[in-house]
């Protein structure tokens, strides 16, 4: 077993993100081949090379598939991610789910069917910080 210590997957985001800022609104169908981070609202599908962090207060209204993923705002529309989505406490997710390995915060609200394609259960926990960071 590993001595690093083990990191939110919003701490893994690395470099060059595509931000959509808070006060922003997107139409259409986006496409990224790196991580994106939601601050604003977006109506159309996702498809994201990278991990997917949707803020607290972010909206979006579509598909999203992405590589991982972080949830603390609101989704309207089927995820797909294929490894891990960690959900956040303020989060609504309206849609099904399918994801490797599944998080999900104690106060999350999910509308839909849920699919772990891993072998690891889904793991239920009370969030200790805050959605934007340490």
């Amino acid at each position: 077993m590993s001595d690093l210590p083990r990191r939110r997957l919003l701490d893994q985001f690395g470099a060059s993100p595509t931000f959509i800022a808070e006060g922003c609104r997107l139409q259409g169908d986006l496409e990224t081949r790196g991580p994106l981070v939601l601050s604003g609202s977006l109506e159309g599908k996702g498809r994201i090379g990278g991990a997917v962090s949707i803020s607290v207060g972010a909206r979006w209204h579509g598909d999203v598939h992405a590589k991982s993923g972080v949830i603390a705002g609101e989704v309207i529309g089927n995820v797909t991610i294929e490894e891990k989505l960690e959900i956040g406490a303020t989060a609504v997710i309206r849609g099904s789910i399918t994801a490797r390995s599944l998080a999900i915060a104690n106060g999350a609200v999910i509308d839909g069917d849920i699919a772990v394609t891993g072998t690891q259960p889904v793991v239920k926990f009370d969030e200790k910080r805050s959605a934007s960071g340490p």
